[in-house]
């Protein structure tokens, strides 16, 4: 038989629903649909959070290598991190235990030099423990408030430090709270020692540069000041007490124009985000009264010569 004869449709017991091409394009067309409307109406949202749920399990058994792997990396990273902060903690462990030794030494030798010299012991200094309510409303200040006042036994000009070093004087007194200025006000002077030279100085507030610092005033322009030297306080003012660390100078600017130097200092105590401090009792009222002054004797008879 020759095949142009042969009948090429299948018969009607294989024939089933429409053409492919038919098929083809109503797929087309609702493919098209649907991602016209998942742009405009997320109408998958649905399928996708039950598909995205359903396939959970498979990619999480899938990643398991890669996180076991992420893991074991992690671990031997932590743990030469953890054995070179230990090896470095031993170190300072060392280093902190022979400064602790040599302090003592320095402390006996310190001792035996005042009772040798007759010289007396240093202030013992007490305080007590307030907290930083807020900022004073004088946006042209430096000052805080504190919850001590004079039901605590806060006087006037009592110092005020935290956990660094210096942070101001008290300034005013009311009876349940207190104000005081911080050393970086425009209006507060506070006579400082540089540790490393033993000069005496005066540092002054200064508010408006880099947040607040402080500057060392009428210093000649060939002083021995350099930056990262510690300025202490000198304990001469009757105020402070000697030793408290005030600021660390930071820039010296000394120009042909002027005899001055400009020194800036930063605080070293936390004068923007104090908020426990110590109020210490004022030097003066730890010192020993002042003699009276002896009455002018007259030296020569009324009337007559001496």
């Amino acid at each position: 038989m020759p095949l142009g004869t042969l009948d090429r449709s299948p018969p009607p017991f294989f024939k089933q629903g429409p053409s492919a091409l038919s098929k083809l394009a109503f797929f087309s067309a609702l493919s098209l649909f649907l991602m016209v409307a998942d742009v405009r109406f997320n109408v998958m949202q649905p399928v996708r959070s039950v598909v995205a749920t359903a396939l959970y399990p498979l990619q999480w058994v899938a990643m398991l290598p890669v996180r076991l792997a992420g893991h074991g990396a992690g671990y031997f990273t932590a743990l030469d991190n953890a054995q070179a902060a230990e090896a470095a903690a031993r170190k300072q462990m060392i280093v902190q235990a022979q400064r602790a030794g040599q302090g003592e030494q320095l402390m006996l030798e310190n001792a035996r030099l005042r009772k040798l010299m007759g010289l007396r012991d240093q202030l013992k200094t007490q305080g007590m423990t307030a907290e930083v309510l807020y900022d004073a409303a004088d946006p042209f200040t430096r000052k805080v408030l504190i919850d001590k006042g004079v039901a605590s036994g806060v006087t006037i000009g009592s110092p005020v430090i935290d956990e660094s070093g210096l942070l101001g004087q008290v300034t005013r007194v009311m009876p349940l709270i207190s104000e005081v200025t911080l050393v970086i006000d425009r209006d507060h002077a506070t006579p400082v020692l540089n540790t490393r030279t033993g000069a005496r100085s005066v540092a002054f507030g200064d508010p408006l540069i880099r947040g607040g610092v402080l500057e060392l005033r009428f210093m000649a322009g060939n002083a021995d000041v350099q930056a990262d030297d510690v300025l202490t306080t000198s304990g001469i003012d009757g105020v402070y007490p000697p030793g408290l660390p005030v600021a660390r100078v930071d820039r010296v600017e000394r120009r042909a124009d002027s005899a001055f130097a400009r020194i800036y200092c930063m605080p070293q105590a936390n004068v923007a985000s104090a908020r426990h401090v110590l109020v210490l009792q004022p030097v003066s009222d730890q010192l020993p009264p002042r003699p009276e002054p002896e009455p002018v004797r007259p030296t020569g008879k009324k009337g007559g010569r001496p």
